[in-house]
Order: structure tokens, then sequence, then C-alpha cells
């Protein structure tokens, strides 16, 4: 399924739930997600995305603006950087720019520091992590719904690469949130409260996150 608007097409990804209402949600990746009942008609999806037509290409709109800002810029652990092409070597980082050359392979230098900042942070946090539970693997990769992952059956916690270009507050968070999950795998109210401990303002920070990812 499609919404056109401005001559574009945009998907519209229908998730079918045990849910009385509908509800929608546009990401990032310019997606209209819709979770709807078991059961709705066609019929009634249509007229909830026409009764929230504004509502979308409003959306749509901001989304595509923030994008279109950012085109020529550099994230890097919560500050943003100028993109200034020249001859170097490797990415240098100055005060409000960043140097590199325009064949520079910027997903590899994320990699690169996601594994040492990731890393670092994720011993800290586990170091006050007081609870007695094992140690688990930590893995990084790009994903494009999730923040984090905590599979408790492997033992293993995934944070996502883009982490790597927002401040280390966002990505304490996640880690904590993860490290939760061995304790609470779920999201209840003994679980939230669980990462209020270590995170007092989490509800602040998860509102900052929806508009990231």
């Amino acid at each position: 399924m499609k919404y056109s608007f401005n001559d574009k097409e945009y998907d519209i990804v229908i998730s079918y739930k045990n849910i009385k209402n509908m509800y929608m949600r546009i990401k990032s990746d310019l997606c209209i997600y819709i979770s709807v009942p078991v059961g709705a008609s066609n019929k009634k999806i249509m007229e909830f995305i026409k009764s929230n037509s504004s509502f979308i290409e409003k959306n749509l709109l901001n989304i595509e603006n923030k994008k279109s800002k950012n085109f020529n810029k550099f994230m890097y652990l919560g500050k943003c950087y100028d993109i200034c092409y020249s001859n170097t070597s490797s990415i240098v980082l100055g005060d409000s720019k960043v140097f590199m050359r325009r064949d520079y392979d910027v997903l590899k230098f994320y990699k690169k520091m996601a594994k040492e900042v990731f890393e670092q942070r994720y011993d800290i946090c586990f170091s006050i992590f007081n609870k007695k539970v094992v140690k688990p693997d930590l893995r990084i990769r790009r994903m494009t719904s999730k923040w984090g992952v905590c599979n408790v059956t492997d033992n293993v916690i995934t944070l996502n690469l883009e982490l790597i270009k927002f401040d280390v507050e966002y990505l304490d968070y996640v880690i904590y949130h993860e490290l939760s999950h061995l304790i609470h795998p779920n999201h209840s109210s003994s679980f939230w409260e669980l990462v209020s401990c270590y995170v007092p303002n989490y509800k602040k920070i998860r509102k900052d996150m929806k508009n990231f990812l």
C-alpha cells in the first residue's frame, strides 16, 4: 500500500494486532506504520489514513526537511559537524568541522569508533549495574527499528551502530535498558522501575529518541 504526496509515493506498513483502536507512526525511513485491530477492513484502514492525511503530510515534510538539512552534516557523539572535503588520509574532527576525502568510508569510521566507545561505556554501565547476572556478550550492528536488543537465551546484547552519532547519555540509557531485561524480560512496571534506578530521566530520553529512529 502506498501514500501519494507531492509527486512522491511513501510505503504504508500495516500490522494487525490484538488492539481496539488504530495507531499510526511515521519513522525516519519515511514509511507510514499503522497498527490496526485484527479483522479490520481495508475500507476502515483507508478511512483512517484519509482522516489523518494532515498529520501524515506534516510529518513527512518535517522528516524530509531534517534529512535535507543534515545532508552535508556529520554526526558524532551528539555533535553536528560541517563536512569539509580535503586530501587528508583519515577523518579529522575540528571544533565545528570535519575534514575527510570525498571517497572516505564513513561507515568504517563509525564501526571503528563504536567498538571503542560502546565497549568502554558497556563496561562502565555493567560495573554499576548491581545485579548478580552473567555479563552478556556485546554485539554492534545497524538496525532500522530498534536501538538495542537483549537476547536472554544466548546472553547477548546488541546495540545499534547509529548510537555512535548521539550523546553517550542515549547510549548509556540503551545499555541499562537492555541489562534490565536480564532481570525483567518484559516492559512491566517493575522493569521501568529498575531502569529508573540507573536513568532517572529515562522518559525524556525515550521521547527524544523517538525522533531519531
